[in-house]
């Protein structure tokens, strides 16, 4: 079995390890390199990375002079982490008022629901989480509204 293993090689036309007779052999033919299972490879990111914005509507509790939006901004930029450090925002994301929307955008892997929480947990500090709640009016926004206390008094 040794001596028939020893001839192969030379039996073969292609020297070397090839692709095209499975021995070994010595031709130039190139080798696909096996696949491991469960390794992924990591595509190249070109480009800049996306960039996501969000709105927080402040409009209904800022006009009844509950909650400044200033406050809630300064909340964020003190709260918000990056790559698990509070005040660490730098580049990747920016927090900018205009009157009563806080506009927040920021580098891709950023989550909408972590605003909610922290919104969330701004008004539990103010303690006005009893009486306003974090909606999401569309993909890319919260809006802070009232809770609907007239109908319950309506029904009884």
């Amino acid at each position: 079995a040794q001596a028939i293993l020893a001839q192969a090689p030379s039996l073969s036309p292609h020297p070397g390890s090839c692709r095209k007779c499975a021995l070994a052999c010595a031709c130039d033919t190139p080798v696909p390199a096996m696949a491991i299972k469960g390794i992924k490879k990591k595509a190249a990111v070109k480009g800049k990375k996306q960039l996501l914005k969000f709105t927080i509507d402040l409009q209904q509790p800022a006009d009844d002079n509950i909650i400044e939006p200033k406050d809630l901004e300064k909340f964020l930029n003190s709260r918000i982490k990056v790559e698990g450090k509070t005040g660490n925002l730098g580049e990747r994301v920016t927090i900018t008022r205009e009157k009563s929307k806080i506009h927040v955008s920021a580098e891709a892997p950023f989550s909408k629901r972590y605003l909610k929480y922290l919104s969330k947990k701004y008004l539990k500090m103010q303690q006005l989480r009893d009486f306003l709640r974090v909606v999401a009016p569309n993909k890319t926004s919260y809006e802070l509204r009232y809770f609907n206390i007239n109908e319950d008094n309506e029904e009884e």
